[in-house]
């Protein structure tokens, strides 16, 4: 009996906790493998910008670009991205107006792009990857087109469910060139300002 009791008491003791946090550990990075991967492309490129800082400009650019072409901005994560690298960049004491100039210009040239494509396509575009995985974003963009006009475009980039349809939905309306670059233009040079001003400043007040 002592020996069967034994070997209960073997059988109910509890897991080690170690144990048990390794097996959820696991077990959530194989229920999020997307929010892994995202994660993982985020601190892979801020390690780049903080080890090659000569690629700053090009990266910013880049990153300023995918965040607002319509295409990219669904799956590229470059708003927290540019935030971690504006902090990088202040600390590092890299001059600010190039790094800006780069994000503005990147930012303008993705949207003026996917104007370009919702203008050209039209409701075509809907049925392309990764668009197709939101079918409901592209009919909120239009809504809210049509109640603000011409100030949703320049508005719409800085709500993130809505930057990256804004350009296509103004395409799709035919909405006139001048006054989309007019609010594009102006809100490229505000939002570039707004997201890697503070980082960069801050993080030179703070150092300095």
């Amino acid at each position: 009996m002592r020996r069967r009791g034994s070997r209960i008491a073997h059988l109910e003791r509890p897991e080690p906790l170690c144990y048990r946090s390794n097996r959820l550990r696991s077990r959530d990075v194989r229920s999020h493998p997307r929010e892994v991967s995202i994660d993982a492309f985020v601190h892979t490129v801020i390690d780049f910008v903080k080890e090659h800082e000569a690629w700053a400009v090009p990266i910013v650019f880049l990153l300023a670009f995918g965040e607002s072409f319509a295409f990219v901005s669904l799956l590229l994560p470059a708003t927290a991205i540019l935030f971690a690298a504006a902090g990088l960049i202040g600390a590092s004491g890299l001059p600010f107006w190039p790094i800006w100039f780069a994000a503005a210009i990147g930012a303008i040239l993705g949207d003026w792009i996917s104007y370009w494509i919702g203008y050209r396509y039209k409701h075509q575009i809907t049925n392309t990857w990764p668009l197709s995985r939101a079918p409901g974003l592209l009919a909120r963009g239009e809504a809210f087109f049509l109640r603000w006009g011409t100030a949703s475009v320049f508005f719409g980039r800085f709500f993130g469910p809505l930057r990256c349809v804004m350009p296509l939905v103004a395409g799709i309306a035919a909405m006139p060139s001048l006054p989309f670059q007019v609010a594009n233009i102006s809100s490229g040079i505000v939002w570039a300002t707004g997201i890697l001003a503070p980082g960069v400043f801050g993080m030179r007040w703070l150092t300095g």
